[in-house]
């Protein structure tokens, strides 16, 4: 048998994942909806049979704060620091939330998502600051 070191790092990569949607208390279907990612290819990624790609790491750490060192090596915290305290109140809240709202959630998080990209992609330079 031989030993893929490749293979062996894009299944902890998988893993962290997994921990990541236990950690933020998350079902799979909520989970891949906030990232418009289809739960079963998500399940895919949870049980090691499909990878994770650099967009999709990218993804998931904007999307969740999460700390991209973490997620590809697992070193470091699982979260952002700057943002932490923050993440976890709007997650706190979201939980609140009946499924009804959830689900409006995800669809306009989809939307400004997908807003942001086509953004980027025409305006490379432009950087998006807060509203308050």
């Amino acid at each position: 048998m031989v030993y893929n070191v490749e293979e062996k790092k894009y299944n902890e990569i998988n893993q962290r994942v997994k921990e990541l949607r236990k950690a933020l208390n998350m079902t799979q279907v909520s989970f891949s909806q906030v990232i418009a990612l289809s739960s079963g290819y998500l399940a895919g990624i949870e049980t090691e049979k499909r990878r994770v790609n650099n967009r999709l790491i990218k993804l998931i750490c904007s999307s969740f704060k999460v700390n991209e060192t973490w997620l590809r090596s697992g070193n470091g915290d699982m979260f952002a620091e700057e943002d932490n305290e923050q993440y976890i109140k709007l997650v706190g809240l979201f939980k609140e939330l009946n499924s009804k709202y959830r689900d409006y959630i995800f669809k306009e998080i989809n939307l400004l998502l997908k807003m942001q990209e086509e953004i980027t992609e025409e305006s490379p330079g432009i950087i998006l600051q807060n509203i308050e």
